[in-house]
């Protein structure tokens, strides 16, 4: 009887590690390997899986490897920014099969699948981001889907069309001459461009869209700044879902000692705003903030927001919206230094319009030279 006991219970403990096994040898070996080879039979290509890091080792080394040397001033960066892709794409045509651990990532660069891709209602689903993702640009607009994403498209396109936008330059024109009178101190000497513009860019941001201090957006834009670089290095990082839960790293610590600071950071500028607003002393709620908190108070559900979906899409716009607007400024800007007759025509052209005066938004859409400037149009002819 004992020994029947014994036999039973051990088989018990035996499945119980058995099974989690299988589990595990399931999704790293087996599932990967079937993808790879049904892959394969239709012509897609792609390095081959590795066991539980697929090909994240080689991504790495070889991103660190085009990271030694300074770039030379070209427009090509595909070898810089992601050698892998580029490597892989001279080796197995337009469309390969690379792995993020033994998640599959299905490249494309076939014109007419992409076209497909984007065009073909349902077909491709948008997949999900990774948690540390949505930490940083919350659940907002870019990852949102169906009718919560048409919901929250409405109310920016309402936030930013023509009229909106006109209303943003004078507090567009007090970013810029205050990052203007800053530079005058800096004649004849080096200054970091990207650092200016991701400044300058946080003031005009924090008061066209969200109606806050500088103080208070530049407080969330360093908190974002900070989150963004923990996040960049876990990119690659191959994690197991549950050692991932129970021990944490000090990047897990950090990032969610950020996440939770930055939604307090938040919360804070919403509860005032909705307080201004309920006082009377807000008479203008036409920025994006102040119809986010509108439409929380809509008597139609399905048109209301709640207040994490404020809360995301603030991150959402904060993160996005001043670092592309960085990035696009410094690139023209290396542009104009290196191609210094369109910068003359450039000048030429705004002193000639407008000379020491203000921009007006009926001006700026007769600017020719200068409305290429930031144009696919002007990179090609750079």
């Amino acid at each position: 009887m004992e020994l029947s006991i014994t036999v039973v219970v051990s088989s018990f403990l035996s499945l119980l590690v058995l099974v989690p096994l299988l589990r595990f040898l399931n999704k790293v070996w087996w599932t990967p390997l079937c993808i790879q080879r049904k892959m394969r039979s239709q012509g897609i290509k792609g390095p081959s899986y590795k066991i539980v890091y697929g090909t994240t080792t080689e991504m790495i080394n070889m991103m660190k490897e085009s990271m030694k040397s300074p770039m030379e001033l070209r427009h090509d960066i595909l070898p810089r920014m992601h050698p892998h892709i580029y490597t892989w794409l001279k080796l197995y045509g337009n469309n390969f099969l690379n792995w993020y651990g033994p998640k599959p990532q299905l490249v494309v660069t076939d014109l007419e699948l992409i076209k497909e891709i984007l065009t073909k209602d349902g077909a491709y689903p948008r997949g999900e981001m990774p948690n540390y993702v949505k930490k940083l640009i919350g659940e907002g607009i870019l990852s949102s889907k169906g009718e919560k994403w048409a919901k929250l498209r409405k109310i920016a396109n309402h936030a930013f069309y023509t009229e909106s936008l006109k209303h943003m330059i004078p507090a567009m024109t007090t970013g810029v001459r205050a990052m203007l009178d800053r530079w005058r101190q800096y004649e004849g000497k080096e200054m970091d461009m990207f650092e200016e513009f991701r400044v300058m860019t946080s003031e005009v941001i924090s008061r066209t869209a969200f109606g806050s201090s500088f103080k208070e957006g530049e407080n969330i834009f360093d908190m974002l700044k900070k989150l963004a670089e923990i996040i960049s290095r876990k990119q690659f990082q191959v994690r197991f879902p549950l050692i991932g839960k129970l021990i944490k790293t000090q990047d897990d610590i950090e990032e969610d000692r950020l996440d939770k600071a930055i939604q307090d950071s938040v919360k804070s500028i919403i509860k005032n705003r909705k307080e201004q607003m309920i006082d009377g002393e807000e008479k203008d709620a036409s920025d994006f903030l102040g119809l986010l908190i509108n439409a929380s108070y809509d008597p139609d559900v399905k048109k209301r927001v709640t207040e994490q979906e404020i809360i995301d899409e603030c991150k959402t716009f904060y993160n996005s919206g001043q670092d592309t607007t960085t990035s696009l400024l410094s690139w023209a800007s290396l542009l104009l230094a290196v191609h210094t007759d369109w910068q003359e025509k450039a000048r030429t052209e705004v002193l000639e319009l407008f000379g020491r005066e203000i921009p007006t938004p009926e001006g700026i859409a007769r600017l020719k030279t200068v409305n290429h400037i930031p144009n696919p149009y002007f990179n090609s002819i750079c």
